[in-house]
Formats: structure tokens, sequence, C-alpha cells
């Protein structure tokens, strides 16, 4: 893109997050992927002006649309990484510990959990809703390709490591969709690589998993527990 094309396109980008609502939008979906519906009551907002919202943020490549693996009739919203650089931080976050949670704690939530470490000096842990037995080899591999340490870790039940004031982040569809609702906690639609059980489909969660963090760290802040 030339320096004109890219003037133009930083200029529609502003045009369309000087509304207010729209600005709101991307506050939620800086730090996580949401539903229409969840924007709705993150926002209080009604379901028509969501969809107008949502429609403009998308015909400005704002955000993307993608599809629940665990129900296929559910949409998450997301916001385009590319788009993230012209847009205002996020307020920040206090949390004694940052809790990546999936569905078997064997692959995604253990990659963030190890990530995490790399890039903020607040504690962080993993859980599952239905743990397996062991971390998956493809979680392992791809942690050692890049110079991650997780095969010392055991996949628990998110309620034996929950405690309270946690900062919960589901890093799948089927734990975000299970656990019971609540405004703080943050979810990331990354698709699960132990389906297509592919080097490419565990590294395309790593890159995933990698961009969102990059992106919350540097708005979370530790809070000592009470």
């Amino acid at each position: 893109m030339n320096a004109e094309l890219a003037l133009e396109h930083r200029a529609r980008l502003h045009a369309v997050l000087a509304d207010s609502a729209r600005l709101a939008v991307t506050d939620v979906l800086r730090t996580g992927d949401a539903s229409p519906t969840e924007l709705g009551e993150l926002l209080s907002m009604r379901s028509n002006l969501v969809a107008y919202h949502l429609r403009i943020l998308e015909e400005a490549d704002v955000i993307t649309r993608v599809r629940s693996e665990a129900d296929q009739r559910r949409v998450y919203i997301r916001l385009r990484p590319e788009a993230l650089t012209a847009l205002t931080l996020a307020p920040l976050l206090n949390t004694p510990r940052v809790v990546f949670v999936c569905t078997h704690n064997t692959a995604r939530s253990q990659l963030a959990a190890a990530l995490w470490e790399h890039h903020s000096p607040v504690p962080a842990a993993s859980a599952g809703t239905h743990p397996g037995s062991r971390v998956h080899e493809g979680a392992l591999t791809t942690a050692r390709s890049h110079g991650l340490r997780i095969g010392s870790r055991t996949p628990a039940h998110v309620d034996d490591v929950l405690r309270e004031g946690d900062l919960i982040v589901a890093v799948c569809d089927s734990a975000h969709e299970e656990l019971p609702p609540a405004r703080d906690r943050l979810h990331w639609s990354v698709p699960d690589p132990i389906r297509a059980d592919t080097a490419t489909a565990f590294e395309d969660a790593f890159t995933q998993i990698s961009g969102h963090i990059e992106r919350l760290a540097p708005t979370v802040r530790h809070q000592k527990r009470p």
C-alpha cells in the first residue's frame, strides 16, 4: 500500500471509530473475541444496533467473523490484528493471576500459560473444563520449537485451579460456552489443533495465541490477593 492509500485507509478508520458505540465495541474486542449477543449484553446495546455497527466495522476491515467450533450456529467477532495499531489501548486490568482455560488443558491453554510467562510478570496458570490425562505431544513439540517448556505441567480441572480474583481467559469456544457467564472473562476463539493433529495446526494456534498475548499483556497489572 503506497503512502496516499495508507493515509486514506487511516482516515477512513478514524472516521469509523469516531462513533462512540463502535469505539466501545473495539475496546471490548481488543482483549478477546465476543459474539454479537455478548457484545450487546456487555455494552447494553440493542441487537439491531450491534448488527448495524458490526456491519460498518466489517466494511472498514476492522473486524472479522469466525464460526464457533462448539456450536456452529454461533458466530464470534474478532478484531483484525492489522487494525489494532490505530486503536486506543484498553483500560488496565488488575489481577493476582491469569488462568487460561480450554476443554482438555492439553494444548491451547498450556501453550498460552507458557507464552504468558515470557511476556508478563503476572503469574499464570492453565486448566480444563474436561481435563485430559497428559499434554498433547503436538503442543510439547511446538513449545520446544519456540524455546518454551511445558512438559512438567499436568492437566487440571478448572474447579481445582481457579481462585478468587483470577482473570480467566477461555482460549476455546467450548470452554467459553460451558463456563458460567461472567462479564470480566476474556475469550479467544482459537481452533483446536488436536482435531487436525498437524504441525501446521499447532503452529497456527500458537501464532494466534501469541498475538492475543502480545496485545493483552501490556494492559494487565499484578494485584496482590487480599
